[in-house]
Formats: C-alpha cells, sequence, structure tokens
C-alpha cells in the first residue's frame, strides 16, 4: 500500500474518532474498522461527482450500520461534497448536517436515511430494481444511460434483523447483479461477541439465497477488498456479499475487538493513544495533512469527467431518442405528463355498491399506460388488493420492463424495497397488503415519512366490515397509528369517486408518503348530481350532503360509514332535525385549509357533532367538541359477516340516529 493511502485511511479514522469524541457521543470503533473499506469505495471503486451528488448515473452508496456514520461523513467531506470540517466538528449537534445517522436530505451525498438496522440493506433492493427498470426502459445498444451499482457496507446488527433475510431473498430471487455489499465481520455487538446469540453460518445463508458470496480474512488489506469488488462487478446475475473480518477499534490499545468500542467515545486518554498508534500528534484534533486532502479531492474531482463523459452520451442519445429523452427528463423532474389525468374514471350510482379496492384496481389500470414509471405490486395479495396492472407483465429476472412486482409474503421487504425504489427519481413506487399488515411494516413507512419521499402504500381490508377472517385480520388502531405519523398523508375514501380522487391527490403529492385505505366489502355509489362531487376529496373534508338552514347537528366520517351519515340524515330529516353531513377522507389535507374554509364546513359555532369511524376514537377529539360524541372501536373485533358485526359494533343508521338524538337531548 502507498504510504499515502495509508495515511488518508488513518486520517479517516482519527478523524471519526475526533468527531465522536468532540460530541462526546456516537460510535467510533466500526469507521475505525472500516476505513480501509470506504478508502476503496471512494478511492478506486465507486463512480459519483461531488460537485453533484444527484448524477443519474452515480453509484448509490448506502450506510446500512447507520451508527457508523463518521465513516461516511468523513468521506463526503474529503471527497469534496459540500461538507465542511465544521459540519464535522459539529457532528450529533443542534441542525447539523451531521446528525447522529444518515439523513437523507440532511446532508449532500446521503442516498438514504438509515440507522434502524436492515433498513439500508433492503432499500438497496429498491435502488436496484429501479435501475434495472430504468435501464429497460431507457437504455439502447450503445447507450447504456443507465449502468450503475448499488454499495452498501452492513454490518452483524443489519444481518440479523428479520427485514434484511426478506430482502436478501426477494434480491436472489431477482438476480439483481449490480448490487455490491460489503458486510463488517467484526464478531462484535452491543452486549458483546456476537457468539452470545449468532452462530449461524452468514455465506452458507446468503449463497442459498442465491447471492455470490466472498471472503476478506484482513480488513486492512485494501488489495484483497479491490479484488473482490472488481469480481463483484463481474457478476452480473447474482447479488453480491463481501464477507470482511475487521477489528472493531482497530488502532485503539484497549478497546480494540471489544464491545466498548462500539457506542460510546473512546476517552479522552485511549484518543491519545489511537493517535500515537496512527502517528498523529495527540495534542491536535481534527488534523487532516495537505497531501490528503489533495489525494481525496482529486479522486472527487474525477467524478466531474465522469459525469462530463455521460452527459455527452446522454447528448447523442436525445438527438437519436427524442422521445425517450424528453420522456425521462419530464418523469424525472417529478412532473406527471400533460393530460394524464383527462379520462379518469367515473362511477355512477347503481342498485350494486363496489368495494373501493375495486375502484382502486380500476383507477390504477385507467391511468397505467399514461404514468410508464408508476411500478408496484403487492406483499402476495393482488387478487385481494386488486392492485395489477392488467396490460403489462410482471418484473423478474428474465423481464426487467415489467411493471408488476411479486413482493411475496414480505411486507417488511416490500415497505423498504418502496422507499429505496422511491428514492429513484421518476419512480412512482407502490405496495399493498392488507391494513391489518401495516404492523409489519411500520419502520418503512416511518423512514418514508422522515424522508419525505412518496411511496404510495395501499391497505385494503380496512376495518370490522371485513368480516369472517376474524379478530386477527380486523384492524383498530392501525388508522390512527398511521396518522400520527408526521408527514404522512393517509386518506380513506368513502365511494368509488373519492376511491380515484384519492389517487389522484396522492400521485399529485410530492411531500412524504401517502397510504390510501380501502374496503374488502362493497359500498354504494354517491350520488354525486345529489351530493357534493368527490373532486373535493383534495381539501381533505368537504360539506357532503347539508340542509335547509344551520344544522343543528354535524355528522362526519371516513370510507364506508359516510353512506350511514347519509341514510341517517335523511332519517333525521323526516323528525325536522337538520344535520350536515361531512364526508372527512384526509385529516392532513383538511388541516392544511385556510381557516375560513375550515369555519365553513365546521362552523365553530355548532358544537354537536358526531364523528363515525369503525377504528380507534383517538385524535377525532380535534374536529368533534365536548358537546360532541364517537361512534368507534375501542376492543378488537370477532369474525362474522360482515355486516352482521358492524351492526353490531353501532355502525348502523339506527344507532347513529339515536347518538345524534341524544346529543340534541331530543327523545
Amino acid at each position: 500500500m502507498d504510504s499515502i493511502e495509508q495515511a488518508a485511511i488513518n486520517t479517516v479514522r482519527v478523524l471519526s474518532a475526533d468527531a465522536v469524541q468532540k460530541a462526546n457521543s456516537g460510535h467510533p470503533g466500526t469507521p475505525m474498522a472500516l476505513a480501509p473499506a470506504g478508502h476503496v469505495l471512494w478511492a478506486k471503486s465507486m463512480q459519483y461527482n461531488p460537485q453533484n451528488p444527484e448524477w443519474a448515473n452515480r453509484d448509490r452508496f448506502i450506510l446500512s450500520c447507520g451508527h457508523a456514520c463518521m465513516l461516511q461523513y468523513s468521506f463526503l467531506h474529503l471527497t469534496g461534497y459540500a461538507l465542511t470540517m465544521d459540519d464535522i466538528k459539529n457532528f450529533r449537534q443542534l441542525h447539523s448536517k451531521t446528525a447522529g445517522h444518515p439523513e437523507y436530505g440532511l446532508c449532500p451525498g446521503i442516498e438514504v436515511t438509515t440507522g434502524p438496522l436492515g433498513q439500508g440493506f433492503a432499500n438497496g433492493i429498491g435502488m436496484a430494481i429501479a435501475e434495472q427498470y430504468l435501464a429497460a426502459r431507457y437504455n439502447r445498444p450503445g447507450f447504456n444511460l443507465f449502468d450503475y451499482h448499488i454499495y452498501a457496507i452492513c454490518s452483524d446488527g443489519d444481518i440479523m434483523e428479520g427485514v434484511a433475510s426478506e430482502a436478501a431473498s426477494v434480491a436472489g430471487h431477482l438476480q439483481l447483479g449490480q448490487l455490491i455489499y460489503l458486510y463488517d465481520d467484526n464478531r462484535i455487538t452491543i452486549e458483546g461477541e456476537t457468539a452470545l446469540a449468532f452462530s449461524e453460518d452468514v455465506t452458507e445463508r446468503f449463497q442459498a439465497y442465491g447471492w455470490h458470496v466472498q471472503a476478506v480474512a484482513d480488513g486492512n488489506d485494501i488489495a484483497a477488498i479491490t479484488t473482490a469488488i472488481e469480481n463483484a462487478k463481474k457478476e452480473k446475475q447474482r447479488p453480491s456479499l463481501i464477507r470482511v473480518h475487521t477489528h472493531i477499534g482497530f488502532g485503539s490499545p484497549n478497546k480494540v475487538d471489544t464491545a466498548s468500542a462500539h457506542g460510546a467515545p473512546l476517552g479522552k486518554e485511549e484518543l491519545r493513544l489511537v493517535k500515537e498508534f496512527f502517528g498523529f500528534d495527540p495534542d491536535k484534533s481534527f488534523m487532516v495533512a495537505d497531501d490528503v486532502l489533495r489525494f481525496y479531492r482529486e479522486k472527487g474531482k474525477a467524478g466531474v469527467q465522469k459525469e462530463n463523459d455521460w452527459n455527452t452520451l446522454y447528448r447523442k442519445y436525445k438527438q437519436q431518442y427524442s422521445a425517450e429523452a424528453a420522456e425521462y427528463e419530464l418523469l424525472s423532474s417529478g412532473k406527471l405528463p400533460e393530460g394524464w389525468n383527462n379520462d379518469l374514471p367515473v362511477f355512477k350510482p347503481g342498485e350494486k355498491g363496489m368495494a373501493t379496492r375495486k375502484a382502486s384496481g380500476k383507477m390504477l389500470n385507467a391511468i397505467a399506460d399514461k404514468l410508464p414509471l408508476l411500478i408496484g405490486g403487492s406483499a402476495d395479495l393482488s387478487p385481494s388488493t386488486d392492485t395489477h396492472l392488467n396490460a403489462f407483465e410482471s418484473f423478474g429476472s428474465e423481464n426487467r420492463s415489467g411493471r408488476n412486482f411479486h413482493f411475496g409474503i414480505r411486507e417488511h421487504a416490500m415497505g423498504a424495497i418502496l422507499n429505496g425504489m422511491a428514492l429513484t427519481k421518476g419512480i412512482i413506487p407502490y405496495g399493498a397488503t392488507f391494513l391489518i399488515f401495516y404492523d409489519y411494516m411500520r419502520p418503512p413507512v416511518r423512514l418514508a415519512a422522515i424522508m419525505k419521499i412518496r411511496p404510495i402504500f395501499i391497505y385494503t381490508h380496512d376495518s370490522i366490515g371485513l368480516g369472517e377472517d376474524g379478530t386477527t385480520h380486523q384492524p383498530v388502531e392501525q388508522l390512527i397509528g398511521l396518522r400520527s405519523l408526521p408527514n404522512m398523508m393517509v386518506i380513506r375514501p368513502a365511494d368509488a369517486n373519492e376511491t380515484v380522487q384519492a389517487w389522484r391527490v396522492a400521485l399529485e403529492h410530492t411531500d412524504g408518503p401517502v397510504a390510501i385505505i380501502l374496503t374488502r366489502q362493497e359500498v354504494a355509489v354517491i350520488d354525486q348530481e345529489k351530493y357534493a362531487r368527490a373532486t373535493a376529496l383534495e381539501k381533505g373534508a368537504y360539506i357532503l350532503s347539508d340542509c335547509e338552514g344551520e344544522p343543528q347537528l354535524i355528522l362526519m366520517g371516513t370510507g364506508s360509514e359516510v353512506q350511514l351519515l347519509i341514510e341517517a340524515q335523511q332519517q333525521l330529516l323526516l323528525e325536522s332535525i337538520r344535520v350536515r353531513v361531512v364526508s372527512f377522507p384526509c385529516w392532513e389535507l383538511f388541516d392544511k385549509q385556510p381557516a375560513a374554509y375550515k369555519e365553513k364546513v365546521l362552523p365553530a359555532h355548532i358544537r354537536t357533532r358526531l364523528a363515525v369511524e369503525a377504528g380507534s376514537p383517538i385524535g377525532w377529539g380535534k374536529y368533534v367538541t365536548d358537546d360532541g360524541d364517537v361512534v368507534a372501536i375501542t376492543q378488537f373485533g370477532e369474525s362474522a359477516p360482515g355486516a352482521e358485526i358492524m351492526k353490531a359494533y353501532g355502525f348502523s343508521v339506527n344507532n347513529i340516529t339515536a347518538k345524534a338524538k341524544a346529543l340534541l337531548k331530543i327523545k
């Protein structure tokens, strides 16, 4: 190894340890161990451009073990990203770019927010799927516009988490050969040696998944790491796992290979010993020699030329394939094609209703041809969730242009894979399962909300109304769980036409994930000639049906229960009780409306209000005053036909009218 390379690697080690020590918080041992692997990635293997972190054909890097983020921050700073030494010194401080775990959108060069172990591992599979889909749609002979790799560093903790197993299985099945993951096999976790809880043969496990697995015996051997990565690049059909044996806290005389090097600063005295071990002045901190900085900055500048070469290729491509280039430029800008929503389905009322899941499927198929980067599937439930694009094939190892995805019974991985897909410009991914199984995918949904990215989550079988499947499959607390997430938009449409508008709003939304909540059971199609039009869904809540004169009572609700409100209104009208019905499909949209609109829908002086929703009552208090009430669910359901259990649990016209009259003190 050249002396400059060794000096560069040791600089990353000491710089990382300095930042953790100054913050008095963090994880120094893993960056110290992984500095050689990081050096190979940023100095030899990856194509990237610090001057344009968004270059379309850059290699993606994911630090799945996000606690080791000082490794990534160090390389971003040294190679020339917009991350200063002051940012490094402000590690883990208020409003700093250098958060305690890498955060997408906060720091340039961070591809995805990581920290919860296993998530980054699975995100990479989504990024690889997106790359393959873009390549299949846009690449042409002589024009490999999209041929980048997805690199990741993952830890023992990532490998142990169940989501990694789910995602690794998907990657092997799909033969995603552009995945190159370095597994930091340091045999240490927070509690001590991994042998306390982890004894499987990881190599054989990943080979069984269909991965190409190599081992590097010494994590300090950059030649061996380089060779392993080159071998991985040559492997086109299997994702690659490179098992790198490292020593956590390498260079720390007293803490190397111990759990004490993992999650706490080394301590001032131990840090002095580390600096002496690597030949640094122990009395100085945050030192980067000029020749080391020059070395890494030159590596970063090399990416400028790589992007220039790609831009030249793209200009030639654009001349020859102008339609394809125009489509990609439009969609990757975040815009939708002009006229995409000109012919949205419109459903007319009839004797037979329509489950909103069915309406969703009809909407998807109506718009699919106009939105070529709208791709997705379900967790083995497309016949039940109605998410299959009928005119298109399935994405697989032999067909990268397919638009239907089969995630298998892997909700957790599906959510994380969707996030990886959503982080690829232009791609609009969706994934579907039953609402009750949202519980299996809470971590990626939360991370999507943190990142403000826009996967679309479709959740069907949305209440006890699903019926005979019973308690285990009937969601109660899931709606409020989703609504409690900042940056999350939750839409529960009342009928087929509101479902169409829910999709329209979801596709036009760009500032966070969207969950569309749909029924299994049929619901009546509301007459848009008699009542308000469903396009009003974009305001979150709207007056669906009003009365003559000032209302005595406001009935509000979501989903299948809205039909009950309309019927209750008619029944109360027979008793000369004036009632307004408000369809309330999306709290988040309503909360963003001007005060004047909110006052129009829910006048402050009309205190008697009744909300009806087949879910938890939590949260309705901000719309229902002390003079009001909520018909909701505070217990688990049971196995019975849907109509019967809904009635038994109070979701009937008679119960709603009785509650309304009780609030009005009318016998």
